[in-house]
């Protein structure tokens, strides 16, 4: 059976995740329901990344197999019509080997976390975004970011529900950028790692908003990370901030 590539993006701020849920619309089980209109023996279709309820998708990647062959291009166009009129796209598909998974053949995840810093309320973009009421010190943010770059144990920033095996993961990098706007500041922190656990990007951008806004300092980030408790925390943001931007492979999957 051919296998084809998706290059997938979403608002996630109505569904509950990636992952199907029986009675409870999710993009994953929206995709099915598009795909079994052009292809019933299609019975599922497997994410790089399992986004959590109102999170989004610039860059998601998912597989799935079908019993013909298709243009790549007909394909996604097909898709795209019967997910109309939800906010899911998919951006591009690609042919792929039969033994190519999306899951476990990704080297690197790239999430991208907006905070609007503005008086006013967000209106076009209250969904996208976490909303603040105050600056944040972009020089503190960064200081204290260092701390989370690198292997380490991450159970202060771990979910209680995590189900990993470990809770030692490898940040490859955290980078924040302050960008000025009408009447306010964005705030973009770009976490780059091979898999994350549950709820650590959300737990790592909710304690360094703590720092940011002065409640707490740079190191106090590196002694939590060391105590390894859930209770050293900062709070866990709102989701609909988080969006996967990226995800990459060994060989440049989508010519992107």
């Amino acid at each position: 059976m051919p296998r084809y590539a998706l290059k997938i993006e979403y608002n996630g701020f109505k569904f509950y995740g990636w992952q199907k849920q029986k009675e409870l619309p999710t993009i994953q089980g929206e995709l099915i329901k598009a795909l079994k209109k052009i292809d019933a023996t299609c019975v599922t279709i497997s994410g790089a990344g399992r986004t959590d309820a109102g999170v989004h998708a610039t860059g998601q990647v998912a597989h799935l197999d079908t019993v013909k062959y298709w243009d790549p291009e007909r394909l996604s166009e097909a898709i795209n019509f019967h997910l109309k009129p939800l906010p899911i796209a998919v951006l591009k598909a690609v042919l792929v080997d039969e033994n190519w998974n999306s899951r476990f053949d990704a080297i690197n995840r790239e999430y991208v976390f907006r905070i609007i810093y503005r008086r006013a309320p967000v209106t076009f973009e209250k969904e996208l975004v976490w909303q603040i009421k105050h600056k944040l010190d972009i020089n503190l943010l960064r200081e204290a970011a260092s701390y989370l770059v690198g292997t380490h144990d991450f159970t202060t920033f771990r979910s209680s529900i995590c189900q990993a095996k470990s809770p030692i993961k490898t940040v490859n990098s955290v980078d924040i950028l302050e960008i000025k706007i009408p009447h306010g500041v964005e705030y973009h922190f770009t976490f780059k790692a091979r898999s994350y656990l549950h709820n650590q990007i959300r737990s790592f951008v909710g304690t360094l908003e703590k720092v940011g806004a002065g409640s707490w300092q740079p190191l106090d980030i590196k002694y939590a990370l060391e105590k390894r408790s859930r209770s050293e925390s900062g709070p866990v943001c709102p989701p609909h901030g988080l969006y996967l931007s990226k995800v990459t492979y060994p060989s440049d999957l989508f010519c992107l």
